[in-house]
């Protein structure tokens, strides 16, 4: 069985830092837009709820052969968060298989930080026994939709 604990991860520009609770005030302004909720419904959480959602994150998946995988990411010349990574690892008999997922906030958008962010992940999952690698995007999402591209091309 595989378990995954999320590392520090770099690429050119960034930091996917594993999440802490303590993220949560940082995120909550990061992911304040309500039309980042446009194709995934809701609305933007809390400080507050944030919080609780990433204690639930950090304590791990209660479920065996599965491992949550959390990421902040860190705009590194401007030290600030910009939003995050996650992948959801599940065990097989073959190895492993990740679902993975990003969100960048509004400020942040149309400057790559998706696709570099979600590239420096599938990496960092690429160094471990992970054959497959899904991502579930809304076919009207087209940033999300050229992010997927350009991972599964290698642009």
């Amino acid at each position: 069985m595989i378990t995954l604990k999320p590392e520090t991860i770099h690429t050119d520009r960034l930091a996917l830092l594993p999440l802490q609770v303590d993220h949560a005030a940082e995120m909550a302004t990061v992911l304040s837009d309500p039309g980042l909720h446009t194709f995934t419904g809701g609305t933007p959480d809390t400080a507050q709820d944030l919080r609780a959602r990433y204690e639930r994150w950090v304590a791990g998946s209660p479920r065996p052969g599965e491992s949550w995988c959390n990421w902040v990411i860190q705009l590194r010349d401007a030290a600030c968060l910009t939003g995050y990574v996650q992948a959801t690892i599940t065990a097989d008999d073959r190895g492993a298989a990740a679902e993975i997922a990003w969100v960048v906030g509004t400020a942040w958008q149309r400057r790559g930080i998706a696709t570099e962010a979600a590239q420096g992940l599938v990496a960092w999952l690429g160094k471990h026994p992970v054959h497959t690698v899904v991502a579930h995007i809304h076919p009207d999402h087209q940033a999300s939709t050229t992010a997927r591209e350009e991972l599964c091309h290698g642009a």
